[in-house]
Formats: structure tokens, C-alpha cells, sequence
């Protein structure tokens, strides 16, 4: 009985802990394989080195602990910290990792790079300082010998060029000698690509500054043309565009011209360049004229011969080139008789000869009956009566009395007869060169 109940007992006992040791097997199953792991110094090292490698990474650390890396530092972005993650736990043997990493704020960001090119020209800086010391040297030596220069004004006078040009010529030569000096140090130091973007950023800063300032570069160099072209010099009696002035001054940016009236009229350098320009004092003889009507009753070759001698009193009218008298216009009641006459603007003013000459003109006329008639007008009115105004009329005509003549010698006679040039222009002249700062491109008054 016994001998029954223990091989039930055995039975029951082995049908019982067969499934249990079927799912311990199962579970032995889902468990990885075991396999030797590198050390954690290692895995931290190679960690390190791959950061290392790349440049948004250098500034994270890695350290491992059983298993578990420990990632620390500062990233410029937030990619960059993703990339960091990613690549640790990539790595065998990290079987987690624990994430100390933070993104740098956009202004650290920008300045850190920003440091380190400063820290690397320190670093240049001190390395080159010796060069540094010769290229300086170099420059003031440019600078010393192109101001020695442009103070040799004597030297730039035996060019025997105007004023203006020795300017420009003693500014050119200064700023090649120190353009020079500062390409050769430049070179000393080895920045090439310096000179490059210098003079690139030369181009395009000249190119905006000729758009923005045309019209004073225009001027400018219109003063530079007229000062080379000599078309006026100070104290020229010239027309510009319908305006009659005298030459004061060639400044930089315009002309400055004193008319008739006393009035100052500047007119920019570029306008004159591309105007009509009549200069009635470069050739010192110059020529008037004036009208005179005589009856059609006389004798025009009388006329003429009286109108020509009494021309020739005149006292600022040239005998070389001769007078003239010529037959202009003869209308219904008049000729016209036209008068030309020369003078020299050197000893004779134009407007008071021309005055002084219809004066004598006019006197030998009525010393000699030569009429001078007025015009004839004829009216009609409706009524039919007619109104002539022809001389035709039997009522005597009274013409006022002529005013006496001054005596000859008075002092009221010695004004009128003046006829030097007019002084006062001149002096006006004077005082615009001596009050003025700007540079006269035309030199001294001649």
C-alpha cells in the first residue's frame, strides 16, 4: 500500500513542474545575449574624440558610468544637441544616456565666434608685431616725402600750366605717394586680399557717390576745363545766356560775374561749359553802332559825308578801323542811315563813346539844316474829314527852344565829355577777390 502511494505521489509530482520549467526557458529566451562590454573610459574617450572632430560639438563632454553616459556642455543650437545625443547613443556599450546639454542664447551664439577671431588676432598681432612696426614706418615715410612734395609749389609753376591744374597736380601726387606707401605695407603684412576688398569697396563707394554728387562733379570738373581752355579772364565783359557781366571769379563749383548794375550773378561751371559764351573783351577793339533818320528830301551822299566827318571828331573813335556810314532802311518819310564806329575798350568806355559820338552826330546834323524828321502818321474819321499830319497844314508850327549850351572849359562839360572806361566795375572786382575765401581758379587780375 505504501509502495501505490509513493509512485502516485511521484507521478503527480513530475506532470507539476514540467510546464513551470518550460516558462523559465521562455524567459531565458527574450533576455539579449550577454557579451563582453569596453570599459567605460574607453567608451567616454571615443565618445570625446568623435566631439572633438566636429565643430558644433566641441564644446560637450561625455563621461561613463556602467554603462550610462552623461552628456554635458553647451551647443550653438538646438540640432547640434540632437546630433550629440544621437551619436552617444550609437555608441556600443551605452545603454543609456542621460541628457545635461543646453542650447547657447543667440547672442552668445554670435559672440563666441566673434572671440575667438578676436583671441586669433591677438595672437597674430603679437606674432607680427616687428612687421606691424616696418609697415608703419613705411606709411609715414609716404605720408612725410607726399607733403614735401605738395608744398613745392615752385616746382609745379615751371609747367607752365594754369592754376588750377598745378592744384590738381600737387593733390594727385600726394595721394599716389601715400596710396603707394599703403599698398607696400599692406604687402609687408601679407594682406592681399585686404587690398582687394579695399579697393573693391573703392569702386562701389565711387560709383554711389558719382550718382549722389553728379551735379557737383560736373561742375567740378567744368572748372578744371574752363581753367585749362583760358575762355575768360578776370575783368572779361562776357554773355551768358542772354546775361551781360564782367569775370570776378573761377571758383570750383560756378562762375562768379559782376552785371552792369552792381549785382553779383554766379552761374554754375557746367552751365557755361555747355553754353554759348561771347567774350566782348578778349580782342580789345571792339565795334557799335547806331541809327539815325534823315529826310527822303535830302541828299544822302551829303548826308553820309557830314554824319562820317563828325564821327570822326569823336575823340574815343578809332581812324584805323575807319568809320562808316551806310544807307540801312528807307521808309515813307525817313532813310535810315547806319553808323558803325570802332574804339579801344583799353582807353575808351563803350557805352559813353557810343553816347558821345550820336551827340556829335546830332549837333553836325543841325548845324548843317539836315532834317531829322518825325514820324508821319494820317488820320481818318468817319465824319469824312481828314486831319493831315503831313506839314500840309497852313498853321504855323512853334518848336520849343533848344536849351543853352553849357560853356566850353566848365566842369559840367568836362563829365560830359568823358569817355574813359568805367573804373567802378573794376573796383567791385577787387573787393569780391579780397573778401572772398573761395580759391580763384583764374589767378591775379591782369
Amino acid at each position: 500500500m505504501r509502495a501505490l502511494f509513493a509512485v502516485l505521489l511521484s507521478f503527480f509530482l513530475f506532470h507539476v513542474s514540467l510546464p513551470a520549467q518550460v516558462e523559465e526557458t521562455k524567459a531565458t529566451d527574450a533576455v539579449v545575449a550577454t557579451r563582453d562590454i569596453a570599459k567605460d573610459e574607453a567608451i567616454a574617450a571615443r565618445i570625446n574624440g568623435i566631439f572633438e572632430q566636429v565643430k558644433e560639438l566641441q564644446g560637450v563632454s561625455c563621461e561613463v558610468s556602467s554603462g550610462v553616459a552623461r552628456l554635458s556642455g553647451t551647443v550653438p543650437d538646438e540640432s547640434s544637441r540632437e546630433d550629440a545625443l544621437a551619436l552617444a547613443r550609437r555608441t556600443e556599450g551605452v545603454i543609456y544616456t542621460v541628457d545635461r546639454i543646453h542650447a547657447a542664447a543667440e547672442v552668445e551664439a554670435q559672440l563666441t565666434p566673434a572671440l575667438k577671431k578676436l583671441k586669433l588676432l591677438r595672437k597674430g598681432f603679437v606674432t607680427k608685431l616687428p612687421l606691424i612696426g616696418i609697415a608703419l614706418l613705411v606709411v609715414v615715410l609716404s605720408i612725410w616725402l607726399a607733403n614735401f612734395l605738395h608744398r613745392q609749389v615752385k616746382w609745379f609753376e615751371r609747367l607752365k600750366v594754369s592754376s588750377l591744374t598745378r592744384v590738381l597736380l600737387r593733390r594727385v601726387v600726394r595721394i599716389v605717394l601715400v596710396g603707394i606707401g599703403i599698398l607696400i605695407a599692406l604687402e609687408i603684412l601679407d594682406a592681399t586680399a585686404v587690398v582687394g576688398a579695399i579697393l573693391g569697396a573703392a569702386g562701389l563707394a565711387g560709383l554711389a557717390i558719382g550718382f549722389a554728387f553728379r551735379n557737383i562733379a560736373e561742375n567740378y570738373l567744368g572748372g578744371i576745363l574752363l581753367s585749362a581752355r583760358n575762355p575768360f579772364e578776370i575783368g572779361d565783359a562776357i554773355e551768358l545766356n542772354g546775361k551781360i557781366g564782367t569775370v570776378a571769379m573761377l571758383s570750383a563749383r560756378d562762375t562768379v560775374l559782376i552785371t552792369p548794375d552792381g549785382n553779383h550773378l554766379r552761374v554754375p561751371n557746367s552751365v557755361v561749359m555747355n553754353s554759348e559764351l561771347l567774350n566782348y573783351s578778349r580782342n580789345p577793339k571792339r565795334r557799335f553802332e547806331f541809327r539815325v533818320g534823315v529826310s527822303v528830301d535830302l541828299e544822302l551822299n551829303e548826308a553820309r559825308q557830314v554824319g562820317l566827318m563828325a564821327m570822326k571828331r569823336s575823340h574815343g573813335v578809332l581812324a584805323d578801323p575807319k568809320p562808316a556810314v551806310t544807307v540801312d532802311t528807307l521808309g515813307d518819310s525817313t532813310v535810315i542811315l547806319l553808323f558803325f564806329g570802332w574804339l579801344d575798350q583799353r582807353e575808351s568806355d563803350f557805352l559813353k563813346t557810343r553816347s558821345e559820338t550820336i551827340r556829335i552826330v546830332k549837333e553836325a546834323y543841325d548845324e548843317a539844316g539836315i532834317e531829322m524828321p518825325e514820324p508821319i502818321y494820317r488820320v481818318h474819321l468817319h465824319g469824312g474829314s481828314k486831319i493831315a499830319g503831313d506839314g500840309s497844314s497852313n498853321e504855323p508850327v512853334t518848336k520849343p527852344a533848344p536849351p543853352e549850351k553849357p560853356k566850353e572849359g566848365t566842369e559840367h562839360d568836362s563829365e560830359l565829355d568823358d569817355i574813359s572806361p568805367d573804373r567802378h566795375i573794376g573796383e567791385q572786382i577787387e573787393e569780391e577777390q579780397k573778401n572772398s575765401d573761395e580759391k580763384n581758379l583764374l589767378g591775379e587780375k591782369h
